[in-house]
């Protein structure tokens, strides 16, 4: 998923980052952590149903707040020992940039976590900016706002061990519209109209051993999707998606973890610019960098100072090819900076994490909870 998705729809899944599920028998997938029996301030809980309030600033979307609530669905001890519980989840979200979405989430685990189901829809008003080049090759940023809704489904059977495949489907509907005409970019890769419905259907693989996926200290993960965008089933245009990560986690001592990340995503065909790839870094807006081809590694070195606090220290390298403005256009785009730590939900080792980043040309802090991978 991208822009409109990946803005409003894993901006809102995050929310229950602090809310949803994983019990700590199976840490392996889901939305986060079950927190129903953790001691915090933080959340409001009567009963099965989680609520809480949580922080977000980034160069995207500006400074706000995502609110987040999730009702957790019953389970026999016999469940517990075997699955996490499955959840409903509501998100809704709005920033100092007047952006706002709303979504609702769906998890399931059936036959001892031989089977998960994740589905999602939701609503989205994003403003946004554009970086792009004028008449005269100078750097600009546009007013860009995206308005729509989304689905989005997920259907997995465990295949051996930690590995999963699975079967997904997306429908997105959105308007779009840029504040000027001056826009140089003659790349026909994307469309630029003003409404695109894109339909697609696809197949995904993935591997999980990390023993907590918001605040991993070792462990594997890796996850390949392939995403196919077609008229004959209701897209205005035909395109596919392919996307991959890889992360891997190393603990040093007590106090120490060193982890990194890969990442690639591919667009075959005229993709809407909603859903152009995006560069995954920190210091910069997520729509900086639009193109049909990204790929991006970093590395971090994380630090606990005491029960709490900690540190971190980072730094990567992006690539953005074919790209809409033709800035950085096959170049490499760094990404480097310092983060600061504070323990939320230790039973549930969640952190709140600030981070401040720099890039090439900008720089940018990063306020959000959970480990930035």
């Amino acid at each position: 998923m991208k822009l409109l998705v990946t803005i409003a729809c894993l901006t809102i899944l995050s929310t229950t980052a602090a809310i949803a599920q994983n019990d700590a028998t199976d840490t392996r997938a889901g939305i986060a952590p079950d927190i129903r029996e953790d001691k915090t301030n933080l959340k409001l809980q009567r009963g099965d149903f989680v609520a809480v309030p949580i922080p977000i600033s980034n160069p995207t979307l500006g400074t706000g707040l995502v609110a987040g609530a999730a009702y957790f669905y019953p389970q026999s001890e016999a469940q517990k020992k075997l699955q996490p519980a499955s959840v409903t989840g509501i998100g809704a979200m709005y920033t100092s940039n007047e952006s706002k979405a709303f979504a609702v989430v769906q998890q399931n685990y059936w036959r001892d976590d031989k089977w998960r189901f994740t589905g999602g829809a939701g609503a989205a008003d994003l403003k946004l900016t554009l970086l792009t080049t004028d008449q005269t090759n100078s750097e600009k940023n546009l007013d860009w706002r995206i308005e729509g809704t989304f689905f989005y489904a997920k259907l997995a059977r465990r295949l051996q061990g930690d590995w999963y495949g699975g079967v997904l489907t997306r429908v997105v509907d959105a308007d779009q519209s840029i504040e000027s005409s001056v826009v140089t970019s003659s790349n026909s890769d994307f469309d630029e109209a003003g409404n695109v419905r894109s339909v697609g259907l696809g197949v995904y693989v993935e591997y999980d051993q990390r023993d907590n996926p918001l605040n991993s200290s070792s462990g594997l993960y890796f996850k390949l999707d392939a995403l196919f965008n077609d008229e004959a089933i209701g897209s205005n245009d035909t395109y596919q998606s392919l996307a991959s990560v890889l992360k891997s986690y190393h603990q040093q001592s007590e106090s120490l973890v060193l982890a990194w990340e890969a990442q690639a995503c591919r667009r075959s065909g005229t993709t809407p610019l909603w859903d152009a790839c995006t560069v995954k870094l920190r210091g910069f807006s997520a729509t900086d960098y639009l193109g049909t081809v990204s790929a991006s590694a970093q590395g971090e070195a994380r630090w606990e100072l005491s029960e709490r606090w900690g540190i971190v220290g980072f730094a990567g390298v992006g690539y953005v090819g074919s790209s809409f403005s033709g800035i950085r256009d096959n170049e490499p785009i760094p990404s480097y900076g310092l983060g600061l730590r504070f323990m939320v939900l230790k039973a549930k080792r969640i952190n709140l994490r600030v981070d401040f980043a720099r890039s090439a040309d900008s720089d940018a802090v990063h306020v959000s909870v959970g480990e930035a991978f």
